[in-house]
């Protein structure tokens, strides 16, 4: 018999992530099996995940090693714009909700989707993503009380599109079909980009009913439901045969917040981690295409 180590890291609490590493076989050890993926790889800071979102606390222990940085604005004149793309000072994304270079979170959804996909690893404190290394970019266009608009939606996927990201997390939704807003997504397909979709959380088949923007038939479309953890649909998430591609963990996922951690339960919980791992494949294997991943 041949044993092999599985690579674990040394923060506080890992034994908490039960959608990374779930031991508790009563309740079925459903996980997504994170540290036989981290015997491979644990990421890349060639990978840049886009969280499109309520902003990203860049200033958590956790996530600011693993922020994207504009390097043009980063080392350039404060007040100007160095990269010419029409933001000044635009350092770790942008705030489209309020229009400034700021993209700090208000409200902890976007920091804790960012935490799932990228809260550093093995730093001996608090939680691990499913990347220990990646790069964040943080673009935030809902406003601290959750809303946002349209406009900014566009405005931060064609964003990310233009600065040349690998993936998008988008645990956001509502509204009904928009055209502009599938045009957004198709640019990002052009693009090589994946986008990752919360499927939402109205208990809604989308199929009879459509759930905007996971919904949009738009080939680097992948619409996230969310699972328990002993592997159940949750009582919560939306469904749907033909146009929900996969489930991930959605109920009671511990991750950064803006103020410490916090638990949150949602499809907006299950997309990063679906994210997260379409990046650590992204570590392993550069090359690959969104239509791989």
């Amino acid at each position: 018999y041949i044993y092999e180590a599985s690579l674990t890291p040394n923060d506080t609490y890992l034994s908490d992530l039960w959608g990374l590493v779930n031991e508790n076989k009563n309740s079925g050890g459903v996980d997504i099996d994170a540290p036989a993926a981290w015997d491979i790889t644990t990421g890349s800071r060639d990978v840049v995940v886009a969280v499109i979102d309520t902003g990203v606390n860049y200033r958590d222990p956790d996530l600011r090693n693993n922020m994207w940085t504009n390097q043009a604005e980063l080392n350039g004149q404060a007040g100007v714009d160095d990269d010419g793309n029409g933001y000044v000072d635009d350092i770790y994304g942008y705030d489209f909700a309020n229009s400034d270079s700021d993209p700090m979170d208000d409200n902890d959804h976007g920091s804790h989707c960012a935490g799932t996909i990228g809260a550093q690893g093995n730093n001996g404190i608090g939680v691990v993503g499913v990347n220990w290394n990646v790069r964040i970019m943080a673009l935030k266009f809902l406003k601290g009380t959750g809303g946002g608009t349209l406009e900014d939606a566009l405005k931060a996927i064609d964003y990310a599109t233009d600065k040349g990201v690998d993936v998008m997390n988008n645990s956001w939704g509502g509204g009904g079909y928009s055209e502009t807003l599938k045009e957004a997504i198709e640019r990002a397909e052009q693009a090589g980009i994946l986008f990752v979709a919360a499927a939402g959380n109205n208990r809604n088949n989308n199929d009879s009913r459509p759930s905007y923007p996971a919904s949009y038939q738009i080939p680097n479309v992948i619409s996230v439901a969310a699972v328990d953890s002993r592997g159940r649909i949750a009582n919560f998430s939306n469904y749907g045969k033909r146009s929900v591609h996969v489930a991930a963990p959605g109920v009671d996922i511990l991750s950064t917040g803006v103020n410490g951690l916090k638990k949150l339960s949602g499809t907006s919980m299950a997309s990063p981690h679906v994210a997260g791992v379409a990046a650590l494949l992204l570590a392993d294997s550069p090359g690959l295409s969104y239509q791989d991943l």
